[in-house]
């Protein structure tokens, strides 16, 4: 695949994303009329929950999906405050929920909070898209994190995501060769979120390509595999437009 036609197929598997203090209805906007671009539409557009009504509105013409959080960042671990925020942003119209794991806990080896968060934000998502972001960068070792992995996938959930991109170590190539190869061996099919500080064409042409040796050639499609990201859509169209 040629540099061009990479960028445009990263594109439509870019959740286009705006999670910041200081947004607005006014950047959100921005947002979303980017998410329209020149080489095809973003899988989805990810904002916090307040904003997921204008997104709806102004998208609703689109194929465009809408994502929001929950328990983010900090990944706390009262599942019933947690339940509520799924609640409402499906509510709002949200298509997809990005819901924090309560990876502290975790950590501190309280796995009953863990199984409760699962089972109780599995059960409010319902049928909607649940990406599970486990924060790997807050994880001590590979074996740790493929754990917390396999902990989640005993649930019903639809995707496994590194990062917040709220923390100081994101998304990394060796936690996304830990979490595809955990999901590789799953007994059903969970797709994967690469999230946190990729900005480049080249730096997601590697999580695209590391897919693609762990799940096949033909797995990175939006169903299955995301990349999360706030600026990486300029350097895509970039990439797109001048053909290198």
């Amino acid at each position: 695949m040629y540099d061009f036609e990479l960028a445009k197929a990263l594109i439509a598997n870019l959740d286009l994303t705006s999670l910041n203090k200081n947004d607005t209805e006014t950047s959100v906007a921005e947002l979303c009329h980017k998410a329209v671009s020149p080489c095809g539409n973003v899988a989805a557009v990810c904002v916090y929950p307040k904003f997921v009504p204008l997104v709806q509105k102004l998208l609703e013409e689109s194929d465009i999906k809408i994502a929001t959080v929950v328990n983010f960042p900090l990944g706390g671990a009262d599942a019933t405050a947690v339940v509520e925020e799924v609640k409402k942003s499906v509510a709002y119209g949200a298509d997809e929920i990005d819901a924090v794991f309560p990876y502290h806990s975790f950590l501190q080896g309280n796995l009953k909070v863990c199984h409760d968060f699962l089972k109780a934000v599995t059960k409010a998502a319902g049928k909607k898209t649940l990406k599970i972001i486990l924060e790997s960068g807050s994880f001590p070792s590979v074996r740790v994190l493929q754990d917390a992995c396999r902990l989640c996938l005993e649930y019903n959930i639809n995707f496994l995501k590194t990062s917040t991109g709220k923390t100081e170590v994101s998304a990394t190539i060796e936690a996304a060769n830990a979490i595809l190869e955990t999901i590789h061996d799953a007994p059903r099919n969970v797709g994967f979120k690469a999230s946190g500080g990729i900005k480049t064409f080249e730096q997601a042409r590697k999580y695209y390509i590391l897919a693609q040796e762990i799940m096949g050639e033909d797995w990175p499609s939006a169903e299955h595999f995301r990349i999360g990201a706030s600026s990486l859509l300029g350097d895509l169209l970039r990439v797109n437009q001048e053909g290198y």
